[in-house]
């Protein structure tokens, strides 16, 4: 007897460790640049160099790369640009790891801190998160027919899964040329900038992934001339293409994640020769999970009319689709700014932090902050630029019906809309959109017959059955259950009982005869 199986094609994450540590350093700030009165903004990214796997652990090497815009009192520009990377390794324990897996390792920059030592150091100090995971794929044995001339039955369980048809990773680029307004002075030199992607969207088609959204671009930039001004400038590019993705079919299903990684922005001259065209290479890395849904019918029980029949399983978890889901919530609050007041507002951002996923009936109970960060004109002479900023906590519940705690769903926020307005020279209106999406797979938990064996009727344990009997039915009763414990075919059973459907009720007879 033969047992033909149908492989269902799997992914999961083997092992995952999360571990934080502080960065901190003293800078000097280089001879060629002015002291510092205040500071105004920073930011930071970290860039990983080195991921060396080894046993039950992993060491990362990188760099936090930051930017400090400051102000300084010496004649020339108020404002200042300050970079520098602060070098780490990290040895992160990942329980079950290798010298020979792949790992991939997220960072996180978090509370970051520049303080002022004296005019000529600065403090820097952040909190770094590192996720190391092994993904992995692996294939799971479902048997679908059985082939032998011993007489059987069995019984099939039909299924709706989702099995991965395409994991792997990608990169999407981006080149873009903006040219100032007419109205703009020519660029003497960047002092600041912002680039972040919305409304991004991938689709599914054949042989291919398509890609939209747009580039917000933010500079803070010293004009040329004898005074040098300062000016800022806003726009929104959109943008779309095409990825080559073989295997892949329209109307399969999408679960990828994309982040902004490599960023290069550069001054050009345009076709006058002045400096007032800027160009934009982006790079996207993209984590791609396609999955495929199909309808397919296991056997999960045999049982043997002339032979014994014996079966061995495996316990596994397959999964379907539950909900591809979507959501928004508002949120908004008020910032106050203390020691100077506000004349303009020049520039905000913001970001979504989910802090927390928690299963809930019926939904996904999401908490985190978001954070903002608003760049804005004072009208002081010594420090005529200013920045506010505060972290606005949420909660918001995604719905999706049905859902259990051991089901799987990574969600993704992202702020959607961002809208700071003045209230007075002190305050500041914050108003925000988050949206939420997530795929949500149910777990099914099955019983995978991965062997059977034949062997002759205990000849004993057969004279024990009577020849012919009248069987009550009980509660929890089937015909397959009753079949199987006397070795009758169920559509020997429902002939010899005229039955027109499988359904029982306690109490209700029904002939047995052996050997039928």
């Amino acid at each position: 007897m033969e047992l033909i199986k149908r492989n269902i094609h799997m992914d999961r994450t083997r092992t995952e460790a999360v571990t934080q540590f502080t960065m901190e350093d003293d800078v000097n700030i280089p001879e060629s640049k002015p002291d510092v009165s205040t500071l105004n903004l920073e930011k930071a990214e970290l860039i990983i160099d080195e991921i060396k796997p080894g046993s039950d652990c992993v060491t990362v090497r990188g760099r936090m790369a930051y930017v400090v815009l400051y102000h300084t009192s010496e004649e020339g520009s108020s404002l200042v640009t300050l970079d520098g990377k602060l070098p780490f390794e990290e040895r992160i324990i990942l329980q079950g790891a290798v010298p020979t897996d792949t790992v991939t390792v997220e960072g996180e920059v978090e509370d970051l801190t520049v303080g002022i030592i004296n005019s000529r150091k600065l403090n820097v100090q952040a909190l770094i998160t590192l996720t190391a995971k092994i993904e992995e794929l692996y294939d799971e044995e479902a048997p679908i027919a059985i082939h032998g001339e011993e007489r059987t039955e069995y019984r099939r369980m039909p299924l709706d899964i989702a099995q991965i048809a395409i994991c792997k990773n990608d990169i999407f680029r981006l080149k873009e040329e903006v040219a100032l307004p007419s109205n703009y002075p020519n660029i003497f030199q960047i002092l600041w900038n912002n680039i972040s992607l919305g409304d991004v969207e991938f689709k599914t088609m054949e042989e291919k992934l398509t890609v939209s959204g747009d580039v917000h671009l933010f500079l803070l930039y010293e004009g040329e001339g004898e005074e040098h001004p300062i000016r800022s400038f806003e726009t929104t590019l959109p943008f779309s293409g095409v990825l080559e993705c073989h295997g892949c079919k329209e109307g399969m299903l999408p679960d990828i994640r994309y982040h902004l990684g490599q960023q290069e922005l550069a001054v050009r001259p345009d076709f006058d020769g002045e400096e007032r065209s800027i160009g934009l290479e982006l790079v996207m890395d993209i984590s791609i999970r396609i999955y495929e849904e199909e309808k397919l019918e296991i056997i999960s029980d045999v049982y043997g009319v002339s032979d014994e029949i014996g079966t061995e399983t495996h316990r596994t978890n397959l999964r379907r689709l539950l909900a591809r889901v979507t959501g928004k919530t508002k949120v908004t609050d008020r910032i106050h700014v203390t020691g100077g007041s506000v004349l303009q507002l020049l520039h905000s951002e913001g970001s979504a932090v989910l802090e927390q996923q928690s299963t809930v009936e019926n939904g996904i109970l999401l908490q985190g902050s978001m954070s903002v960060k608003v760049m804005y004109v004072t009208g002081e002479d010594e420090a005529p630029y200013g920045c506010a900023q505060a972290q606005i906590p949420y909660q918001y519940t995604l719905e999706v019906p049905d859902i259990a705690p051991e089901d799987l769903g990574k969600v993704h926020a992202e702020v959607e809309q961002l809208q700071v307005t003045m209230l007075d020279g002190e305050e500041m209106d914050v108003k925000a959109v988050l949206s939420f999406s997530t795929v949500v797979f149910k777990n099914i938990p099955v019983d995978l017959i991965t062997q059977v064996t034949v062997s002759e009727l205990d000849s004993g344990k057969m004279s024990d059955l009577p020849g012919m009997v009248v069987y009550v039915v009980k509660d929890g009763d089937n015909l397959w259950n009753i079949g199987k414990k006397y070795y009758v075919p169920v559509d020997v059973l429902r002939e010899l009982n005229s039955l027109d459907s499988d359904e029982l009720v306690p109490g209700q007879k029904l002939l047995i005869v052996k050997g039928g």
